[in-house]
């Protein structure tokens, strides 16, 4: 059985960051996603979210729940998978081709729920939380850096696409 856990949790990145070599990335994609925030007002309205539906089932959802798996399945298992080979762990400009064709899909998968400029958008953030995948070894640096992006943005925004 603990060979079965072991199998799926590999299968998924679930393994301990390898390294303290991705810290420093990790706080610049902190201080990124703060910038972002920065500029936010100036890109859409902002209404914050109501401090009684951040105790929400749909704020915890969109917030925690959706990240974990956007994680497991595009930067555990895709990109995972697609640094298997030689050819995905080559890099252009520091980013890996796993990185590049994990963040493609992840963006055109956000076109079903967003709008399009902000689903083709998505490729930055998603560019960011490949690097530090790629950087620690594991899927728990980009699912808190995940959670925090997304934490920020619908208490700036309202949560205006939460159920």
């Amino acid at each position: 059985m603990s060979q079965v856990l072991f199998a799926v949790s590999d299968l998924l990145g679930l393994r301990l960051v390898r390294s303290l070599d991705c810290a420093p990335t990790f706080v610049w994609c902190l201080a990124l996603g703060a910038a972002f925030l920065c500029i936010l007002p100036h890109l859409v309205a902002l209404e914050p979210l109501p401090w009684h539906r951040i105790a929400s089932a749909s704020f915890l959802l969109a917030v925690v729940w959706q990240p974990i798996v956007e994680e497991l399945v595009f930067r555990g298992r895709l990109q995972g998978f697609l640094s298997s080979p030689a050819w995905g762990r080559q890099t252009f400009v520091g980013v890996s081709i796993a990185n590049l064709l994990t963040s493609v899909l992840f963006a055109m998968a956000h076109t079903a729920t967003h709008p399009l400029m902000w689903a083709y958008l998505t490729f930055i953030p998603s560019l960011l939380f490949g690097l530090v995948r790629d950087r620690s070894g594991s899927v728990y640096p980009p699912i808190a850096l995940h959670i925090i992006y997304n934490g920020g943005y619908f208490l700036l925004t309202g949560g205006s696409s939460l159920i």
